[in-house]
């Protein structure tokens, strides 16, 4: 009998096809084209985060981490945040780049939505530029902009990549893409 963790291991290479790239056109990135383990990458544009009429989010210091077949995770400074409207969560999970994850729960207008964030308070390696940022999943809110282009969310919930106009695919997150 198989361990959990050899069943995985099995399934992904039983189910790996073989994805064929998007062509970044200019001024794209091909997320085919970002380094696994992830990398840590500032961004000088603009981020905004809204939800319930309420804008929870406005700063031009995020950090984005670029992972292969993901879109950019925007991670965004606590000072640019609206923190009174995040309260932690008991939800916690393990990066194996990035170390323990914890998660933010965000009430608006008396509206909550569990665990819409995530950040790492203590990150492994070369993450220590995120420690305390919060990313937002982008399916879990309103509105999200980059430089004012509202985003796509990635598909499923365990990703949380924002998607813009910059960014070329396919995206791992939709279903059929466990094995990538």
């Amino acid at each position: 009998m198989m361990s959990p963790w050899h069943q995985l291991q099995h399934f992904q290479r039983e189910t790996r096809v073989d994805v064929k790239r998007d062509i970044p056109g200019p001024g794209q990135e091909s997320v085919w084209d970002y380094p696994r383990p992830p990398a840590v990458s500032a961004t000088n544009s603009l981020i905004r985060v809204i939800h319930a009429g309420v804008t929870i989010v406005d700063t031009f210091k995020a950090i984005r981490v670029l992972e292969t077949s993901q879109p950019p995770a925007f991670y965004l400074p606590p000072a640019d945040i609206q923190m009174a409207h995040f309260t932690r969560s008991q939800s916690t999970t393990m990066c194996e780049w990035k170390g323990r994850g914890v998660y933010w729960d965000l009430t608006v207008n008396g509206r909550t939505t569990p665990d819409v964030a995530w950040s790492y308070l203590a990150p492994t390696g070369g993450f220590a530029a995120i420690t305390g940022y919060l990313a937002i999943y982008a399916q879990k809110v309103d509105a999200c902009f980059v430089d004012e282009e509202q985003v796509t969310p990635n598909d499923g919930m365990f990703y949380g990549g924002w998607i813009t106009s910059k960014v070329v695919g396919p995206f791992k997150g939709g279903p059929g893409t466990l094995g990538w």
